[in-house]
């Protein structure tokens, strides 16, 4: 397939937007990427389009949302997000609990975006795992993944509080909310060191005991060997800073999710080289801890050179509004393209996700998007949605 004389917004490292320009889909990945002046094919070969006065943007990416986990049009029957019975769940994983048949998904596809990053919620200072995962191409959540688990959530602030101080147990404090998260860090710690110490030891003299299975320090594994991010829950300002003390303490590579506060700290975020995403920006200031949200945020993020990408916390924003809320961010006074790079390539790379989507080049999922006015604009939908190099319908 051949897209051709299109608009192409690539999301690349270099910002390239390509006025007059071929797309070339196989196998589901995308084949080459360039200037109409260079394509030496056929453009009416097969199924190519002709996409004149579209613009082509990679679908777009929500890095975080609770979509298929909190279901459509459900009450407690559809609402797996939170096990609101401990508050330390590190081994529960959003794949088990995520309908992948839920009506979002479909919403989510024909508006243009192609991955979702979801997940636990914010009921336990540690939640579990998110997943990375496509948002068209099967009813069974196994054939859509991405990347399985992609970060484990930990939550700060006022969720968690709220939560167990109804049922008068820990946490009631923030203190309490965050000795929870370092003391399951540590246990897990541990248990690594027990494990490795017996395997150096197996079948010598000094054979230690092998550790009894511990399903929640495994879930924090990986974690904790760096193979994936912790997603810290946090809005006000001192709930960010302790998020940036834990991580630092264990060593932990880690993004700042919502981020209300950050354009009160920007300077801090940057010397800390923080992560952030933020959102939902479509949303009013329902509790204390948002009583600084600003649709500045992101213009004021960039400016001081921090790395963010925008969610929708769906259902908070319901996901097919995802490019709609970016446009809430250039109302706030960031640039069109920042915007669309928070919903595309930092949204992917901030999730470690960046290989597969998030920008058009070759070697990269067919997932793309077109539309004729501006993404931004809540009159306007895609032309047509590709996900995994075939339409969406």
């Amino acid at each position: 397939m051949i897209i051709y004389n299109a608009r192409i917004f690539t999301a690349s490292d270099d910002n390239e937007i390509i006025e007059n320009g071929y797309i070339g889909i196989g196998g589901g990945v995308i084949t080459a990427v360039g200037r109409m002046d260079d394509f030496d094919g056929d453009p009416d070969a097969g199924d190519s389009i002709d996409a004149s006065g579209l613009t082509v943007y990679p679908a777009f990416v929500d890095a975080h949302c609770h979509i298929g986990i909190c279901e459509n049009g459900l009450g407690f029957e559809g609402d797996d997000v939170n096990e609101e019975t401990d508050p330390s769940t590190p081994h529960m994983r959003a794949i088990d609990s995520i309908n992948a048949a839920d009506l979002c998904f479909t919403e989510a596809a024909r508006a243009g975006i192609g991955t979702a990053v979801t997940g636990v919620g914010s009921a336990n200072p540690v939640g579990g795992s998110f997943i990375a995962m496509k948002t068209y191409g099967s009813s069974r959540v196994d054939k859509l993944v991405i990347k399985d688990p992609c970060s484990i959530k930990f939550a700060l602030g006022e969720n968690p509080k709220s939560v167990y101080k109804d049922r008068d147990e820990t946490p009631m404090t923030r203190m309490a909310t965050a000795a929870i998260i370092r003391e399951q860090l540590y246990k897990a710690r541990r248990y690594m060191e027990d494990k490795a110490e017996y395997e150096r030891t197996k079948g010598t003299d000094d054979e230690t005991t092998r550790p009894d299975l511990d399903m929640k320090c495994e879930a924090l594994i990986p974690l904790l060997e760096r193979r994936i991010k912790a997603h810290f829950h946090c809005h006000r300002q001192d709930d960010i800073f302790t998020a940036i003390r834990i991580a630092k303490e264990f060593s932990l590579d880690y993004v700042l999710i919502h981020a209300t506060d950050g354009h009160l700290i920007a300077d801090e975020l940057r010397d800390e080289r923080a992560q952030c995403v933020i959102g939902p920006l479509f949303a009013d200031r329902c509790k204390p801890e948002l009583v600084n949200q600003s649709i500045e945020n992101a213009a004021k993020l960039h400016k001081m050179g921090v790395e963010f990408a925008i969610c929708t916390d769906h259902p908070e924003t319901p996901i097919q509004y995802l490019p709609v809320t970016a446009g809430i961010a250039v109302r706030g006074g960031l640039s069109k393209s920042q915007a669309l790079r928070a919903i595309t390539i930092n949204a992917a790379r901030i999730c470690d996700i960046d290989d597969r989507v998030g920008s058009i080049e070759p070697g990269k999922d067919a997932d793309l998007t077109a539309f004729r006015g501006e993404p931004f604009d809540i009159t306007e939908k895609p032309e047509f949605v590709i996900i995994n190099g075939k339409f969406v319908d």
